[in-house]
């Protein structure tokens, strides 16, 4: 369905005859039409009621400046390639992305593809982890990852589509990152944990592992929100799982160090159940 301009924009930028970004009202917008950016001019007045695809709005000041530098130093081809990327993220999730994305992610891919051009490759130590928390992020940022390559011949390994993951999580939860960063970092540190306790080696594309992150993840969100679980069975789990309790206890304080935040017997018996299960996988 089209979008009608309802107010008369000056054009400030042609990425290609598709994209082009538009000022009105303090405001940066990119628009998305077909054509829209053909043999136009900086400065040149894109109509009311001009119809586009698609719109963009960039409000947040501090983000205008930082996304116009981002422009100065990224190479236009690749400019216009990444704007279509975030376009066809957003369309083909219908949502509607934080501003941020346009700065943090095409700097990100900017800087990114030099140092992969130069043979450096930063190394993700949370991939596993953001692909198992965040399946869906990651499928759009392989999707991204693989046109990146088709175009320009550079090729995204996984630990760069990790990073790219965790930008488009990010710009799905209104530019928020912290917690993801949080929850990929505390998940690692506990399943070593585990391991160590139990002597065991957890595969990391397994579907204990993944069910077990996936728990800590939200048990870490319940502690961060001061939202804690209610578990009636905390006495049986207790006596029942004194080893998986045990460590449960210890995994606690950890979460209570790194959260600054107290960690409720409710919630760390919930931990000592799945940690129960991760015994019970590997005693079979």
């Amino acid at each position: 369905m089209k979008i009608s301009l309802k107010n008369d924009m000056v054009l400030v930028k042609v990425f290609n005859n598709n994209i082009i970004l538009v000022k009105s009202s303090g405001r940066e917008k990119i628009l998305f039409e077909k054509g829209i950016g053909f043999g136009k001019k900086i400065g040149a007045m894109i109509k009311k009621g001009t119809e586009v695809e698609k719109i963009f709005i960039i409000e947040n000041e501090q983000n205008i400046q930082n996304f116009n530098k981002v422009i100065e130093r990224t190479d236009e081809k690749l400019l216009a390639l990444f704007e279509e990327i975030i376009y066809d993220i957003s369309e083909e999730i219908d949502e509607e992305l934080s501003e941020n994305i346009h700065i943090g992610l095409v700097d990100h891919l900017s800087f990114a593809i030099k140092r992969l051009e130069s043979k450096e490759e930063i190394q993700n130590p949370f991939l596993i982890e953001i692909e198992t928390l965040y399946p869906l992020d990651f499928y759009l940022a392989e999707k991204a990852a693989r046109r990146i390559e088709k175009e320009i011949g550079v090729n995204i390994p996984d630990g760069e589509i990790g990073f790219i993951a965790l930008h488009i999580h990010s710009a799905r939860n209104n530019g928020k990152l912290s917690n993801t960063v949080k929850y990929s970092y505390l998940g690692n540190l506990i399943i070593k944990y585990v391991e160590d306790e139990l002597n065991i080696q957890v595969k990391r594309r397994s579907l204990d592992y993944a069910r077990f992150l996936t728990h800590m993840r939200f048990a870490i969100e319940r502690i961060i929100t001061k939202n804690p679980i209610e578990n009636d069975l905390r006495g049986i789990i207790k006596s029942k799982y004194k080893k998986s309790y045990k460590i449960s206890e210890e995994i606690g304080k950890i979460l209570s160090k790194e959260l600054n935040t107290e960690v409720s017997e409710d919630e760390i018996a919930y931990i000592a159940m799945h940690i129960e299960r991760f015994k019970v996988s590997f005693d079979k």
